[in-house]
């Protein structure tokens, strides 16, 4: 306390200093050192809820004292620090949203294919993207969203990333029925080195040593996984790696034509709430052909694990986190960029592999988990990396 306390009244007598002529300094040496001080000992602090208080109170006591300059002055410097920590934040609070929906998400969506055996991973895609569609529609009804009108151009420009998105959401169900959890996520790591090249050709954006070092990391225990791995399953296995591939694509792809899209709207602009209505509107008719023509239709209505209301909840729910993965990734892309939404993404992998190993009560061996250990490290060796 004595410390910061002595540095604010350094500040002070800085201020009052010949050499100093700003306009905050004029207003201290006219007799506003008091109201400096105070509002200086709020920022330095970090203490963003009061900041606004503690400026009007000041302004008040000393409204005869201070001039107009001088209160515009605190005005600048109370909306450039709220503007820093709001840019800090953006990323964090993005990143943890994101970490969490997906998490859960990934579980969800095991015990809805695995623990249920539901062998229909389409129609679970359709349902929950339906499920999206009619919450959004709902929200924007009672006017508590906005969201931008759909037009056939907008829709021609973003029907690519919805294909990708299509296939990724497909290939993502089909790896969780046949591997556990904890492959699933170290195989993930795939995406990372797969959006990093396509970093470097489509963005012109390289990399350094050690990250590349990270990414031969996560190989080694992708495949060391893979080899180990007492439930391998050769079906799973492929449709993950083909999950990887479209993951990074989306990622690339969104975050090419952000740009473009917007231009195709009617405002100009296009928002999260936009974009995640078109991804899972524009999903449900393509969902639909696919369903017809993998005749999923039929096994659906016939399984007897759709006559199970507690079904439907996990069903929901999942539709419900979907929604929430939908907002958080479009947020988080928009904050940061692809390779540290993949990155990130390496990072929750730690509580979601333990989960899913203690959940599902997954055989694991000695290699196999000291591959997943591996793998998981190597996902953090990658974050501090790319950190810098």
């Amino acid at each position: 306390m004595p410390v910061e306390f002595r540095s604010e009244c350094d500040d002070i007598e800085e201020a009052k200093s010949p050499s100093n002529t700003s306009v905050a300094a004029v207003a201290v040496k006219n007799a506003d050192a008091s109201v400096y001080k105070i509002i200086h000992g709020y920022l330095k602090q970090k203490n963003n809820s009061i900041i606004r208080v503690a400026a009007n109170v000041a302004r008040k006591a000393a409204s005869n004292k201070l001039s107009r300059k001088t209160s515009d002055v605190f005005d600048t410097l109370i909306q450039k620090q709220q503007s820093k920590w709001g840019n800090k934040t953006g990323p964090l609070l993005s990143g943890i949203c994101y970490c969490i929906a997906s998490c859960s998400m990934i579980l969800l969506n095991k015990v809805v294919l695995s623990s249920y055996n539901f062998d229909a991973g389409i129609s679970l895609m359709l349902y929950q993207n339906f499920v999206c569609v009619v919450i959004l529609l709902i929200l924007e009804l009672f006017r508590v969203i906005t969201t931008e009108e759909l037009t056939w151009k907008l829709i021609k420009v973003w029907i690519p990333v919805n294909l990708i998105f299509i296939g990724m959401l497909v290939t993502g169900m089909y790896s969780l029925k046949y591997i556990n959890v904890a492959m699933v996520t170290i195989l993930k790591n795939m995406t990372n080195i797969i959006t990093a090249i396509g970093e470097l050709y489509i963005f012109r954006k390289s990399q350094n040593k050690k990250v590349w070092a990270a990414l031969f990391l996560m190989i080694v225990s992708a495949v060391c996984g893979g080899i180990t791995d007492l439930s391998f399953h050769l079906i799973g296995y492929t449709w993950q790696i083909l999950n990887c591939f479209l993951t990074a694509g989306y990622s690339l792809t969104l975050r090419r034509l952000m740009d473009t899209a917007k231009q195709s709207s009617k405002s100009g602009s296009l928002n999260e709430v936009s974009m995640v209505l078109l991804n899972n509107a524009l999903s449900i008719p393509f969902a639909i052909i696919l369903v017809v023509i993998f005749d999923e239709w039929e096994y659906v209505c016939q399984a007897e694990v759709t006559r199970e209301p507690m079904f439907w909840v996990v069903a929901t729910a999942s539709g419900l986190l979907g929604l929430a993965i939908s907002f958080s990734s479009v947020w988080f892309l928009h904050q940061t960029g692809p390779t540290t939404y993949s990155l990130v993404g390496s990072l929750n992998k730690i509580p979601i592999s333990v989960a899913g190993i203690l959940l599902f009560n997954v055989p694991v061996s000695v290699e196999n988990f000291c591959s997943i250990v591996f793998g998981l490290f190597a996902g953090i060796f990658f974050a501090k990396a790319k950190m810098s």
